[in-house]
């Protein structure tokens, strides 16, 4: 009876010293090995693997997903002008190299969110405070990336990658959001004033330029007219020459003509001595009749109302 208890005892403690020297890691893990003493830990990715009992070998599994770390409270931190924002972070990170990790937080991977907690609030009080409050509130995604940026040297030195960091609120402390209201509507009115102001300067110098473009092309115009009508006055002269030269008769009957036409207005009155010779086409077609002698005791006046 004893032998078969001690054969027992003997086979529990082999299967408990086989069960502490293998180990099996999953897909979404790895697991480092450290040895007592100065050994350097070693990785072990998944699968199943074995090891010396403990002391002398001891695993800790590290999970290699990308996980999150949001914090339940917001953090506060001053824009450029001094204006206090509560801000909610949430990062995003993947633990690159565990060996790293566990030699840094001496296999305390509880303290790794605090640690990085830490590093969100730096960074991102160093780019909250390049930017002014209205800034701040445009441009949230540059102070996310800014901020992921900024904390990517100190948690490589943890063994982690920062994947990204995204800013889920930004708000103002209840006793200064008021304010805050009024400032941000009193700087928006700014900008608009000046945007109107610029638009207004813009279109009175784009009506100053449409009235240069048409006085030019009114002068252009006007001196291509009058260059047309120099061209057809001359060509009309040149005709009218020709055509007088042909029968100089006719000429002086077409100035008669003019002469009239200019002299006599519709409701004028004159009195003309009818005898003249300015009148000697309208007494023969051909300017030859003999002027008419007046009678004794006549009037030497003619009375034309034309």
């Amino acid at each position: 009876m004893n032998k078969i208890v001690a054969l027992v005892v003997a086979i529990v403690i082999v299967l408990f010293a086989a069960s502490s020297m293998v180990f099996v890691v999953d897909q979404r893990h790895m697991a480092v090995v450290s040895a007592r003493g100065d050994a350097v830990p070693t990785l072990a990715g998944p699968g199943l693997h074995v090891k010396l009992p403990p002391p002398l070998q001891t695993v800790t599994s590290v999970d290699t997903r990308i996980q999150s770390l949001d914090s339940p409270e917001e953090d506060h931190y001053a824009t450029s002008d001094k204006t206090e924002v509560l801000v909610n972070p949430v990062v995003k990170f993947r633990v690159s190299d565990p060996v790293k990790l566990i030699a840094e937080t001496k296999g305390d991977l509880q303290s790794l969110p605090d640690r990085l907690a830490l590093l969100t609030r730096g960074a991102l009080g160093d780019a909250f405070a390049k930017y002014s409050l209205p800034d701040a509130l445009a441009k949230q995604d540059a102070i996310a990336t800014e901020a992921r940026d900024g904390m990517q040297k100190g948690a490589a030195s943890l063994g982690v990658d920062v994947v990204d960091v995204q800013l889920t609120r930004i708000d103002f402390p209840a006793a200064m959001a008021d304010t805050v209201y009024k400032r941000m509507i009193a700087a928006r009115e700014e900008a608009a004033s000046k945007e109107r102001a610029q638009g207004a300067a813009e279109a009175d110098q784009i009506k100053a330029d449409a009235g240069h473009q048409q006085q030019a092309i009114l002068a252009d115009a006007y001196k291509q007219a009058q260059s047309i009508k120099g061209d057809g006055d001359g060509k009309a002269a040149s005709i009218a020459a020709d055509a007088f030269s042909r029968d100089p008769q006719f000429y002086q009957f077409y100035q008669s003509m003019q002469a009239y036409k200019n002299s006599f207005k519709p409701g004028d009155v004159m009195v003309v001595d009818s005898s003249s010779e300015f009148f000697r086409f309208m007494r023969s077609p051909d300017g030859a009749g003999a002027a008419a002698q007046p009678t004794s005791g006549a009037s030497t006046g003619a009375h034309n109302k034309h």
